[in-house]
């Protein structure tokens, strides 16, 4: 017996003959083929096969709504004589649980709003609807028309006077009270994580509702919203590794950006004031906690103002959304209490380094000293690297991660801020802040250089650091350089991580509980 013949998976089998049987067969010779079929899946088919011979459509079109089972639900207020009166409704949603005690059923439906109780009766629907109403499975999308009632109990329950199937769930939800334990199945079937978890979907109501008022808060700053490209023929803006692809008709590399910095200054040289752009950038490196290839983020510019009238404007931002979505500018993360009142800690970023890590100026501004220790500690360095690039790496090892209330970080050391606009009394430090809370880094701003000269030298010396082999440096942008030689208004930009506000903001650990369907590796 050959090898293929063995691992072949048996011709599956149903109970009863149907003529429908064989419209199933290859969903469920696959489901074998994966050790993803069981009883309960064959039991699911066998009376989608009763329901079919009995003239029932398993996918019908055309059902309308009327009104959510929330709208139903706001009916709750009414005394059981009043409810007498209320009209005869109609809505649909998928069924959750069902409990039948022969000739009734008890069940709940759910829809984007909310859950509603139902009441499903022989003596209502008729023998034969019953019957067949009695075939439908939890997962099964229904809709409903009926009168309320309250139980004995009080709870708000819709009488069914009619129960139309509208979509047949094959494979059965996971089991009420455990849902979906597997984390990794969570992400990878967010589909079924949605259904089962109200937690999750919580979370995705309060993204939508970050997303809307940071765009309405923009907008009445007198932003304007603007689009770029995502598809660059040079990476630039960030440092960062892209993802790189081809395009077949100009037969030319382009690369997914991972960040729209050099597209919205060049709106700023045309004529436009106040832009920002709310959308996603892709960047080519590893997945954690904190990090997915494609992300959400907001970056906006603002003619005739520094880094200092971004920590104003951040400041409030995050106020006016926390204020919405949580009720309160004290926003609890994982266990502790975050205090987003305005105003914010402020510190120089040598004296993080030095207050909060604990090192000496005379220590972190001594090249080799910290080198070694650097060497000592696993960090890899690049011959040539920058002080300014090893103090970077200090901070991340020794700073970050205390930062815990919000705190502006300011005056980075140039040689790590291509895009910054160097401060007046010192060249060696930009004009730049960075925002950590709960020891995460969620914007990054600047005052903007908008000296071609000054700029075509940072970006020689990133050629340089390419040369070297820095992966995460580009190649010179010269169209973005002949804008700026037109002239480019005194200006600051920032960017803030969308995923990495709204993880705060939904006391959420990881970033792929507040991204729909974070990147996973391929199924085995």
């Amino acid at each position: 017996m050959s090898n293929e013949t063995k691992n072949k998976k048996p011709i599956v089998k149903l109970a009863g003959k149907s003529e429908h049987t064989p419209y199933f067969m290859p969903m469920l010779e696959q489901m074998a083929q994966s050790d993803d079929l069981n009883e309960v899946i064959k039991a699911r088919v066998v009376k989608s096969c009763e329901l079919l011979d009995a003239g029932v459509p398993l996918y019908p079109n055309g059902f309308e709504k009327p009104v959510s089972l929330a709208q139903i639900a706001d009916n709750d207020n009414l005394e059981p004589s009043e409810l007498e009166n209320v009209e005869i409704l109609t809505s649909a949603g998928r069924i959750m649980s069902m409990r039948s005690f022969g000739k009734v059923t008890f069940f709940h439906l759910q829809d984007q709003t909310g859950q509603l109780q139902c009441y499903a009766s022989r003596d209502d629907l008729g023998e034969e609807a019953y019957t067949l109403f009695k075939k439908f499975n939890i997962g099964d999308i229904v809709g409903v028309s009926g009168k309320l009632f309250k139980t004995n109990t009080g709870e708000l329950t819709l009488n069914c006077l009619k129960i139309t199937l509208l979509t047949r769930a094959i494979r059965p939800l996971p089991e009420k009270y455990h849902g979906l334990k597997d984390v990794e199945i969570r992400y990878r079937q967010r589909y079924v994580d949605m259904i089962v978890s109200e937690r999750t979907r919580e979370i995705f109501r309060k993204r939508s509702l970050i997303v809307r008022e940071f765009r309405h808060f923009m907008e009445e700053e007198g932003f304007l919203e603007v689009e770029t490209p995502m598809l660059h023929p040079i990476a630039g803006g960030a440092a960062a590794k892209p993802f790189i692809t081809h395009h077949a008709a100009l037969d030319m590399e382009l690369y997914m950006r991972i960040a729209p910095e050099l597209y919205l200054k060049r709106i700023l040289v045309g004529g436009f004031d106040k832009v920002f752009e709310l959308n996603r950038n892709f960047r080519n490196e590893g997945v954690s906690t904190q990090h997915n290839p494609e992300f959400t983020m907001c970056e906006f510019y603002w003619c005739y103002a520094t880094y200092k009238d971004l920590m104003d404007l951040t400041e409030r931002l995050f106020a006016r959304i926390a204020k919405k979505v949580c009720g309160n500018t004290v926003v609890t993360y994982q266990g502790e209490s975050i205090d987003l009142t305005p105003p914010w800690n402020k510190l120089s970023f040598h004296e993080a380094l030095e207050k909060i890590g604990g090192h000496s100026p005379a220590f972190f501004m001594d090249y080799d000293k910290l080198n070694a220790h650097l060497e000592a500690r696993g960090e890899k360095s690049l011959p040539g690297d920058p002080l300014g690039k090893l103090q970077a790496k200090l901070f991340d090892l020794d700073v970050e991660s205390k930062l815990i209330q919000p705190h502006f970080i300011y005056h980075y050391p140039t040689d790590i801020s291509p895009l910054a606009r160097r401060n007046d009394e010192n060249p060696e430090i930009t004009d730049r802040f960075e925002l950590f809370i709960t020891g995460r880094e969620l914007a990054n701003a600047f005052s903007e250089l908008n000296d071609p000269m000054d700029q075509r030298g940072r970006l020689e010396a990133q050629m340089r650091e390419k040369a070297a082999g820095e992966e995460e440096t580009h190649n010179m942008d010269e169209d973005f350089l002949r804008a700026l030689e037109y002239g480019m208004p005194p200006a600051a930009g920032e960017g803030i991580g969308i995923d990495r506000l709204v993880m705060l903001m939904t006391d959420s650990a990881s970033i792929r509980e507040v991204i729909m369907f974070p990147l996973l590796k391929a199924e085995q």
